[in-house]
This record gives structure tokens, sequence and C-alpha cells, in this order.
């Protein structure tokens, strides 16, 4: 392969290094123009989120796979989490806001014991050496505390995890204050996060049990009191930055000698000092218990300002390093040996991308996995911010060994890249400077390597003159976050800085629905971006695409996916909320009517039967407005807002295209439904022996499933027969834990005991919910109970799945 011809260098195999090359050889200068073939329109997306305090440290925004933004603010971590609203006609983006607040208390690292810490930190503070004193006092990790400086508060870096770590099977949230303590965080209710561990604690523990030695063959180094020491032990447990690999799979041995598949999940932490720390994390993530292990690497990079992870798959095996950058310049990929991973392999030594010291700053690395079409197999592109310019690798591996192309990308930006961001999925990488302009780079591969068009988005024509701190894209590419102030008014800067994270379109309506019925990943929640972009386009339009419906019709006809079931409902959904109209009155503002009714209740004030009559009624009423507004199931709505009326021919057009969306969107459900149903029987059917009560209400699923004769599947009608054949006439009914009567399967939604007492049903299980205590789906569809010592190992698989409806979590 003629790797030289890019200035790169020939094949290499896993166990060499490149030689150092010249910046001035590996220049490849940007096209003047983009191709017109990738024409950008940026559309601004409302709302914008306005953000309490100044943001703070470097990348101060990421973006998860779980669609939540997170924003390092001088306070706490705002996070915004992107909803696909299905049940409210408004146009703007749906965003959920939390927040991680900052400690409250200052992190002290630990190098010692308390009594000793401190009577060196009065030594080095009084010492008569200026060269001590003066660099003691102002270093703030040495005085997080402040004193007479400001104290540090705030954020310096945040990191989400992969998809599946928390026990909601949602990402965690790993958060590095200014003030250097590394904390890992989980969303457990959607309204608070709760701290699961204080890894500073930990590995400043385990470092003082080790003497402070990496490992036991390490010399004896000098006492405490010693300056040097004192800032050796500091510089080794300061982190730089902590980045999450993706999930990996290993091996546990049960007491029976029997293996099992255990998740994993890998957290590297980059000190100050050039090592790194790699945590070893079980899924799912629940504390302190769930650390398998933490291993100390060397780098032997001298100032270390950036970490990622390198992972390439190669002919079904995985390969898996840590991408390293210094402030000098240099950048390296170091082998990780993963034990007890199953598909993984590593380098034999360190790979050098970049050698020279050449005073460029690496200020942030992506690595994104490609299919070459040239060479017919998948490589791996790294891009590093580095001053203006943008450095770029590609390795591949082929029968030679790994071959390493590398080059500059110049002529982006006038002034410092300060914000890197990349699209996964097709490759493309954003790029900003602090005046409001963000390039576009995509990839094109040559019959070697590759070049990049690019062009420039000007954020200024969407959002008028801004200032850019920082840019993150969502999961699928459809939208890119940005961070922005006011700009120069009349050659003056503003008073005040109001920070804003604001949203820009990144693709097409028919894009993002070419995308979703082409998608392999097949879960709406996943691709929330995209749907977004859809539900603002029929909310706008009140209108179904043509070509998406007949798109949606022939992917449903020919494989028959729940997937585009599920499509079909969000589709109808939405297009049932544009036609609605809009309520008179603002349902939060309290009205006249509630007064005169509190009034009559209140003490010494009498009040007839048909006056508490009628303001029950006027309460209900208000109350029932109130429940359709904050996102009841979509049957219940239509039932609520339609207008009643006995004469069928006399309806206004728009109430018969409402009412025959609404027998749409029940259609949908009940298949829906039916398919989930025949899931749950198949796993009753295969984990039952014998004739056994298993919780759940098998002969009222059946006997639901076969009470439609319209319904003909003679799947479902197979496995009825071989379920009812096994459970020998036994029917095992349900009862009311109020009144012991039995609970009939008449409805999949709830049910209702002969006394009236009424519960709702499981949707992943159909079980009745008999406590006060249960889960919903992220959009309101449906309730789910929760898991009980008592149940089966299937049962509770069952019960981590998501909506059947809307593909959401459970929480």
């Amino acid at each position: 392969m003629a790797a030289a011809e890019r200035g790169g260098s020939p094949s290499l195999s896993a166990g060499e290094e490149e030689p150092p090359l010249g910046l001035g050889a590996l220049v490849e200068e940007a096209a003047a123009a983009p191709s017109a073939g990738f024409r950008l329109t940026a559309v601004r997306r409302e709302p914008a989120v306005r953000l309490q305090h100044g943001v703070s440290g470097l990348e101060p925004l990421a973006w998860s796979e779980d669609h939540r933004v997170s924003v390092s603010t001088a306070r706490s971590i705002a996070v915004l989490e992107q909803l696909s609203e299905v049940h409210s006609g408004g146009q703007e983006m749906v965003i959920h806001r939390t927040a991680v607040p900052a400690p409250a208390a200052a992190c002290l690292l630990k190098v010692g014991p308390k009594k000793e810490v401190a009577e060196c930190k009065e030594k080095f503070a009084s010492s008569v050496d200026p060269t001590i004193s003066q660099t003691f006092m102002l270093d703030r990790v040495f005085n997080p505390e402040g004193k007479s400086l400001p104290p540090l508060r705030g954020f310096k870096y945040s990191s989400w995890s992969p998809l599946g770590c928390d026990a909601n099977g949602r990402c965690l949230l790993a958060a590095l204050t200014m003030d250097n303590r590394l904390t890992i965080h989980a969303n457990l209710n959607r309204l608070q996060w709760v701290q699961l561990v204080d890894l500073t604690e930990i590995y400043g523990e385990r470092l003082y049990e080790a003497s402070y030695k990496l490992s036991k063959a390490d010399t004896p180094r000098g006492e405490l009191g010693d300056f040097s020491e004192f800032q050796r032990r500091h510089s080794m447990q300061t982190p730089v930055r902590m980045e999450w690999s993706g999930i990996c799979t290993t091996q546990q041995v049960k007491h029976n000698n029997e293996c099992w598949d255990v998740g994993s999940v890998l957290l590297a932490v980059l000190f100050e000092n050039g090592n790194i720390a790699v945590w070893q994390f079980q899924l799912p993530f629940l504390g302190k218990e769930s650390i398998t292990s933490c291993n100390t690497i060397e780098s032997g990079i001298n100032s270390p300002s950036v970490l990622s992870w390198w992972e390439y798959e190669h002919n079904n095996r995985k390969m898996s390093g840590l991408i390293v950058g210094s402030a000098f310049g240099p950048v390296k990929i170091l082998p990780v040996n993963l034990k007890a991973v199953k598909g993984y392999f590593t380098l034999r030594q360190p790979v050098v991308l970049w050698q020279e010291m050449d005073q460029l700053p690496v200020h942030s690395i992506k690595c994104i996995p490609l299919y070459h079409p040239y060479q017919k197999c998948s490589c791996s592109l790294v891009v590093a911010a580095r001053g203006p310019y943008v450095f770029w690798c590609l390795l591949l591996i082929s029968k030679a060994g790994l071959n390493v192309h590398n080059s500059h990308v110049t002529g982006l930006h006038s002034l410092p890249i300060v914000s890197m961001t990349a699209d996964k999925q097709n490759g493309t990488v954003y790029t900003c400077s602090s005046d409001g302009k963000v390039r576009q780079l995509i990839p094109i591969f040559t019959d070697v390597a590759l070049k990049f068009e690019h062009q420039l988005i000007k954020l200024s024509e969407v959002f008028g003159c801004v200032r850019t701190h920082g840019i993150a894209v969502s999961p699928c590419g459809a939208y890119l976050a940005v961070i922005t102030t006011e700009g120069m008014t009349n050659g003056l800067h503003p008073v005040n800085k109001n920070y804003q994270v604001q949203f820009v379109t990144l693709k097409t309506f028919e894009e993002a629905a070419a995308q979703l019925l082409e998608s392999s990943v097949q879960n709406l929640f996943r691709q929330v971006d995209l749907t977004d972009l859809v539900r603002w386009k029929i909310l706008k339009d009140k209108h179904i695409p043509q070509f998406l419906q007949e798109a949606l019709d022939k992917k449903i006809e020919s494989c028959g996916s729940t997937y585009f079931w599920r499509f079909k409902l969000f589709l109808l959904r939405i297009l049932y909320q544009s036609m609605q109209k809009a309520p008179s009155e603002v349902m939060w503002r309290p009205s006249h009517e509630d007064a005169k009714v509190l009034i009559s209740d209140s003490p010494g004030m009498g009040s007839t039967e048909e006056d508490q009559e009628e303001g029950t009624s006027k309460q209900a009423s208000k109350q029932s407005l109130c429940d359709t507004g904050k996102g009841m199931d979509i049957d219940d709505t239509a039932d609520d807002s339609l207008p009643q009326s006995s004469d069928v021919g006399g309806r206004e057009p728009m109430e018969e295209k409402l009412l025959e969306i609404q027998a749409q969107i029940e259609a949908v459900e009940m298949h829906l439904t039916r398919e989930h149903m025949k899931r749950v029987l198949g796993e009753v059917y295969l984990h039952t022996w014998i004739t056994e009560n298993t919780s759940i209400p098998t002969r009222g699923v059946c006997d639901f499933l076969m009470s439609d004769d319209g319904y003909d599947d003679r799947t479902a009608r197979v496995l009825i027969g071989h379920i009812l054949k096994k459970m020998n006439k036994q029917t095992f009914p349900e009862h009311c834990s109020l009144c012991k009567e039995i609970l009939p399967f008449t409805d999949r939604k709830q049910a209702v005991c002969s006394n009236g007492h009424i519960w709702l049903r499981c949707f992943l299980t159909y079980q009745s919910c008999q406590s006060l205590v249960y889960r919903r789906c992220l959009l309101h569809d449906s309730i789910a109970r929760h898991p009980t010592p008592e149940d089966p190992e299937w049962i509770r698989r069952l019960l981590q799945g998501p909506c059947t409806f809307c593909d959401s979590p459970v929480f």
C-alpha cells in the first residue's frame, strides 16, 4: 500500500511506532469552496434555553446517546433532555430541564495523614524561599478553598457513558469539578440526580495504602515534607479528562461452575502527571460495590491535555486503546490490556500518530469508525483540534499490518478552535471558533486515504451577532447545540453576558424520514432528534406527506416489524395533535370559579348540596382538562377533546377526520398490544414445564387474544393451543387485594373487580398493579409494576423492556 504518497507512513505492524514527520510535509490545504453536493442550510429551532450561570471548563457541552445535553457552568451542570412529545400540539422542541449541583465543600486530595499535611502546608506557606512559598500559595490544587482567593466553584468537564449503564438502562454522567473532584451521577427518577460514587476519594485511598507507589517494584520516594514529593503526590491524582469506553462483555463463574456473561464498561481518567487510571464497572452501575477493578497506565506524555478511547473492529474482532494528546503537540495510542473481555485484542506497543513538539496544544480528540469503500474493510478516523487546525489520522489493518495515514486541514478558522464534535454515523466533523463560525468537514475517501470537503456555517445568519463557547451534535446528526453569548454591537462588547443553549437543524425533514425508515437501530427513543424533525414538519403542515405514508406502508407489508408500526402510531398521534384546536384558556391560570368554590367550603359558610355538587363537577371537569394537557393516553385524550354529537351526519369535516385518525390510532395500538401479548405468552410457554401459577394472567391473555373474531393469526392460535394444553384446564385468575374477588381480563389497560375496585395493568406483563407505587414510561404512554423478589429471572427481563408504543424507558 502506497501510504507514503499521502504523507503517512508505510505499513506498520502493531508493535512498531511511526517515525516523526514534519508539519510542513503534512499540511493539506482546505478546499477553496465546498462541493455543491454537500450544501447545508441551518435553520434555527426554538426554544433557546437561557443558562443561570456562565459556562466553565473546556468543551462545556456534551450530548448523550439518550438525548440529554449537559452544560458545565460555574455552579452546576445543566442537563437538558430532549423529548419527542406526542401529547401536545406545540411546535417548539420539548425540553425537560434538571441540574447536577456542585458540591458545597472543597475537594482536598489525600496526600498523607491530615495532621502531617496541615504541618507541611504551614511550612510551605511560610517558607523563606519564594520559589516554594509563592508556588504553593498560587497553586489552586494545593489550596482549593481559596482563602483570600475566590473559591473554585463549577465544573471543568463532563462525560456521558454509553446507553444502558444505569439501573434504568440509560446513561451515567461523570463530572469533574474545578477543584478536581471526580464523581459519577445517575438520574434515577427523572427529577433528581444522585451521586453514586466519588472516584477521587477512592483513588486517593488506594494510593495512600500503596504508599503512593504504582507497583511494588517502585523505589520509595521522599517524605511529604519535601516540596517536590508534595507536588508529585498531588499531580498523580489531579484529573485532567475522563472518557467512557463502549460496553464490553466479561465472563464470570457462578458457584456451580457455570459461566455467564456480564456487561461492563471502562472509565479512563487522565491525570496531570501523565498516568491513566482505567476503572472497570459492572453493569448496571449501582455504586461503589459495582467497581470491579482499577489499573494505572503510565503514558509517558508530558503535560497531557486530552484523552479519547480508540475502538477498532476488524474481522469481528475488536481492538481497543487510549488516544492521548499533549499540550506540546504529540498524539499517540496506548495499548490497554482488557483481561477476561470477550472478543478484544490489543496493541503490543504504543503507536505514535504525531510526534513533533510544535507547541500546538491538542484541544479535543474524536475517534470515528468508518468503512473504506476502496479497501473494502473497516477503518478508524482520528481527528484532533490543534490550534486553528484539524489533525486527522486514518488507521486501517491490512495483511501487512497497521497502516497509518495522517495530515492536517488548514484554512478553516482564523481563531483557535474552541470546540469540536463529530457525527459518528456518517463521519462528519464540526468545529467552531469563538467568532461564531462553525465548519462542517465531510470525509471523502480516495484510493489510498481520504480528503475533506467542508463548508462554513455562519451562526450570525441564524442567531445574529454571537460568540460561541461550545458545540455538540445530536446522536443521529439532526441537530447542533451551540452555547452562545451576545456579540459585539457597533464595535462595543456587551455589558452583560447571557449564556444560552441554542439549536440549529443539520438535516431536512426528508433526510430524517428516510433515515428513520432505513434505520438499523429500529428504536424510536434512540432517534428522538430525527423524530422531532418529523414531528415539527407534521405540526406545521397538518398532514403526513404522501411519500412517507407510502414508504411506511411498503415497509409494514414487506417485513411487518413492530418498529414500523410504532413509527406509524407516532405519525398518527402527531397528526391528531396538529388538528386539535388550541385551548381558549391557559390551563394553569386560576379562575374566579375556583375561588367561589373555596369560599363556599370555608368554615362558617353554609353550602347546599346543589352548590357542593356544582363545585365538585366544576373541579372534576378542570382536573380532567389538566390531566389531558399533562399527557394521558391518546385515546382518552381524544374522547375528552372531541365534541359529542348524536347526529353523525351533521358532524363537521374536521370532527370526522379526527374520529377517523382516532380509529386508526386505536387499531395500531391494538396490533402492538397483540404482538406483545404473543411475546409474553411465548416467554410463559418457554419457562413453564408443568401446570404452575406464574403470576401472569395467562388464561386471561389467551382469552383476550381469541375474543376478536376478526383476528386470525395462526401463530397465536398454535401458541395458545400449546399453552392451554400445558395448563391442563387450570385458570389461575388474579384476585383483588381489597376484597379478594376475581379480576377478569376484559381490558388491556385496567382490571375491575365485581365490587368496582379498579387496578391499572402493567403493559409489560399484563399483571394488575395492586400497589401504590408503580413505574411509567417517559412519554406517559403506559404504566408498569416494579419487580419483586419472588419474580423469576424471565419475568424480570420482561419488566426491563421499553414501552411497547413509543420505545421509551420506564421510570
